[in-house]
């Protein structure tokens, strides 16, 4: 049965239907996979240039070195910039680099383009706009600030909602952070949680300019259709633009789509391209071989052992890709095949879960207990939240022991004293092998938000590197060693005692946390 035969019903006019020719680069092992290139790019790289990180201290680190180094270009998406020291240390880093560039160049082509989200970034007097805005006074040509307003956001609703609860409808929540041709993927926010003692997942891409022109591309994709932070903390939008809240919704969503899709679809013209010619390159490669020695190898590329492939999901505008791959994935899972997933947030989709509990692979989920939710302790009603994820889970794991799938699909909650849980993601090992082949990273929580609020961006690597498949594997061990298999005791224990009134809300409100 052929993955790309799945996808073909849940198609929509703006994803291409377009039949790739096979990859001659591609060892066996990896065709499985290559249905992806279908609907997305698909960059050859090798695996030497994959690290994965595994603390938020290692991440923040690496975030000022990138910067400091940086020569021609900053990209970051983000949801926010939080307001402690920790990311004032990031500004600062940003404008010693915007200095010397200056400074080396006098009129410098060095750019740093920031996306954030405009609900979350504007939240509070001291905020992410006015931690950015000194940047925008000093280096005006320079720096772009793009915030993001959902579309769904508007008239009376945007009015009515108070701040804080408007960031339910709909958010920016792309995380991808990029520097020069450095590309560092993960579920991670710029605030200093992050930074010191909330878990996620972090991978960098290194040496890797198409991937890194990629999400540039991205980024002021989804810029051009958000408003411009000034110098003066106002916003507007781009001459010519649609408004995404004041114009007409339609026509705003179409032209978002239209951008976005762009992206997607000549960056794989561009890779279907490059693939035809480093494989009629590396043909002629070996007849030189064979004719001169090994002079002539020394200007080819070694054939890529991993493959990168952007899943981008943005309901709002249409673009289901990402949905679309990992229900796939899920779908075409074989019989003794192991999946790993991991969500700070388990509120999986109805198709997730009807996927899970009716497949035949393997499933080890890992989710937060309620001490380390990231709205564990929260003011107001938001304190509520982590009862509502447990009342959520129970109702998921009586299903699982309904169907006496206990032993196939085991739920395991992430606990670590002083610490929250953020991680995302999932872990493909197929039947009979010890390490995963495919990894998922990025923004995505597989809940309801996810899939039909927010923008959402992650990557899908497949490997066929040992070394790197190990890096993934004690990845996913070293999360899943702070875990404790959950049982029926479970939530019999009195910090899982769920209000009735909770109980009564969280199916009407649960499609917006």
């Amino acid at each position: 049965r052929s993955s790309w035969l799945l996808l073909a019903p849940l198609l929509t006019p703006p994803v291409p239907v377009i039949t790739a020719p096979p990859c001659s680069l591609c060892p066996e092992g990896a065709h499985r996979f290559q249905w992806i290139r279908n609907l997305v790019p698909e960059f050859g790289i090798s695996s030497s240039h994959v690290k994965v990180l595994s603390s938020p201290a290692e991440f923040y680190e690496l975030l000022k070195v990138q910067i400091k180094t940086a020569k021609q270009r900053v990209v970051m998406a983000s949801l926010y910039l939080g307001t402690g020291l920790l990311e004032q240390e990031l500004v600062d880093c940003l404008e010693e680099t915007l200095e010397k560039s200056l400074e080396a160049k006098g009129l410098s082509d060095f750019r740093v383009s920031i996306l954030l989200d405009y609900t979350r970034g504007s939240r509070g007097r001291k905020n992410s706009r006015t931690m950015l805005i000194p940047l925008l006074q000093r280096f005006p040509e320079q720096v772009r600030v793009s915030l993001f307003h959902t579309p769904n956001l508007r008239g009376l609703l945007r009015l009515l909602i108070p701040e804080r609860f408007n960031e339910t409808i709909g958010l920016q929540h792309i995380k991808v952070y990029l520097f020069d041709d450095n590309v560092i993927l993960s579920g991670a926010n710029l605030s200093d949680l992050y930074f010191t003692n909330r878990q996620d997942r972090y991978v960098l891409l290194q040496d890797s300019p198409e991937i890194a022109d990629f999400f540039t591309e991205l980024v002021d994709a989804i810029g051009d259709v958000s408003l411009q932070l000034q110098r003066d903390d106002t916003v507007q939008m781009m001459e010519g633009m649609v408004h995404p809240y004041q114009g007409d919704k339609m026509a705003y969503c179409e032209i978002a789509n239209r951008r976005v899709m762009e992206v997607i679809n000549s960056a794989r013209t561009r890779q279907e391209l490059l693939h035809t010619k480093t494989f009629h390159s590396s043909q002629q490669g070996s007849s030189l071989l064979s004719q001169q020695g090994s002079q002539a190898s020394r200007g080819l590329k070694p054939e890529p052992d991993t493959w990168i492939y952007p899943l981008i999901q943005m309901k709002p505008f249409g673009i289901q890709i990402d949905e679309m791959i990992t229900e796939t994935l899920l779908t075409e899972a074989e019989r003794d095949a192991r999946i790993y997933l991991t969500t700070g947030y388990f509120n999986l989709t109805q198709a997730y879960m009807d996927l899970i509990l009716g497949t035949r692979a393997e499933y080890r989920i890992l989710l937060a207990s309620p001490e380390v939710n990231g709205f564990f302790g929260a003011k107001g009603v938001a304190g509520a939240i982590p009862a509502a994820y447990v009342y959520i889970e129970h109702q998921f794991y009586s299903e699982v022991c309904y169907l006496h799938q206990q032993e196939r699909v085991q739920l395991q909650e992430y606990s670590r004293a002083g610490w929250t849980f953020h991680a995302k993601g999932l872990w493909l090992y197929l039947a009979g092998s010890d390490l995963p082949c495919l990894t998922l990273i990025g923004s995505p929580n597989f809940g309801y938000r996810s899939v039909h609020r927010d923008l959402e961006a992650q990557v899908a690597i497949v490997t066929e590197n040992k070394a790197l498949q190990q890096q993934l594997h004690r990845e996913q061990e070293q999360l899943y060693l702070c875990s404790g298999v959950v049982s029926s005791s479970t939530f019999e224990q009195p910090n899982r005692y769920v209000k009735l009134w909770v109980k009564l809300v969280t199916p009407l409100i649960k499609n917006f946390f």
